[in-house]
């Protein structure tokens, strides 16, 4: 592991920790605030921080269990776990944030509430804006000078990354303050009319925001799992680097694919000159390799297949016969 890799994952570890230990906080006060208040949706926003807290503990589990070193039986690392427990977490954020919302307002809806102070629960939805913003500004920070150094938008380096920790955090803190919000605007109305419908369907709407962060992140982290390409833009200079070499005709086909946060493997068919010797081959290969690796972050293997074609392997099947077929 580089050192620029240690200090990305050091950073990455940082900003789950503080979003965990922040969310825990906060679902306490907000518990507390929610029973004293009666309302479902600081009930609700209870759940999304407990939600929360449970995800922070399975994306730091996803860290620490992706970060292990390649063995044996698995020659390219375990770096893929950390979208099984990132996906689980997803699931965790689905679960127990968005379904006890939703369950919480349809019963607020439908069985109205005892209306408490609701003194304290803006009081604990401020300071959970508060120390939210300040988890959120973490990761923010965090975000943007990941996108400085890939030069590109933070929007894009969200949608792209492969620290599938950050953009959960990023969302998730995001998703946190929207609710904080809704379920304010919630409680002031129940105030300013006396009608708990307000409430209820405050609940109802966190619970659904949670829902749409849920399968957000859940589909990223699927597409992850299964073992997905870099952007087309990142692809062409890859394609690029390894025509510019010496004796490279053309590189017909190349494959890419992601094996771990910022890891990733390369692989490509090569035409090389046809006077190229055998040693030529050998120095092309190594050098491809040596340059991906220095110029592209993240790249940990390269193979070339020296044979020209497109790369996708066929075979003619066997379908035996009618009569075959009655011997078998």
């Amino acid at each position: 592991m580089t050192e620029s890799e240690q200090s990305s994952g050091g950073e990455s570890t940082g900003t789950v920790i503080l979003a965990g230990v922040v969310n825990l906080a906060i679902a306490v006060a907000k518990l507390i605030g929610g029973l004293i208040s009666h309302s479902s949706a600081m009930l609700s926003e209870s759940a999304h921080s407990v939600a929360d807290t449970v995800t922070e503990v399975l994306l730091f589990v996803a860290l620490k269990r992706g970060d292990r070193a390649p063995d044996a039986r698995h020659p390219f690392g375990y770096g893929r776990e950390t979208y099984f427990w990132a996906f689980v977490a997803a699931l965790a954020t689905f679960g127990v944030g968005a379904g006890f919302s939703i369950v919480q307002g349809v019963q607020t809806i439908l069985g109205g509430e005892e209306q408490g102070d609701p003194l304290i629960s803006y009081v604990v939805l401020a300071v959970s804006f508060v120390l939210e913003g300040s988890s959120l500004f973490k990761a923010v920070r965090q975000v943007r000078g990941s996108a400085r150094k890939w030069r590109v938008s933070p929007g894009e380096y969200l949608s792209g990354t492969t620290d599938t920790t950050v953009k959960a955090v990023t969302f998730e803190d995001s998703a946190a303050l929207v609710g904080l919000v809704l379920a304010a605007l919630g409680l002031f109305l129940e105030q300013l009319t006396g009608d708990p419908m307000w409430d209820g369907l405050s609940a109802i709407v966190i619970g659904l925001l949670l829902i749409v962060v849920a399968a957000v992140l859940g589909r990223a982290n699927v597409s992850l799992l299964i073992g997905q390409s870099v952007s087309p833009r990142i692809q062409a200079q890859l394609k690029a680097e390894i025509a510019a070499l010496d004796h490279v005709v053309d590189v017909p086909f190349l494959l890419t694919s992601v094996i771990g946060p910022a890891q990733l493997l390369v692989a490509a068919k090569v035409d090389f000159d046809d006077d190229a010797s055998a040693g030529d081959v050998e120095r092309v290969a190594d050098e491809a390799e040596r340059r991906l690796v220095a110029r592209h972050e993240g790249v940990r293997y390269v193979f070339l297949d020296p044979t020209a074609g497109d790369g996708r392997a066929r075979a003619q099947v066997h379908r035996p016969s009618a009569e075959e077929g009655r011997n078998a």
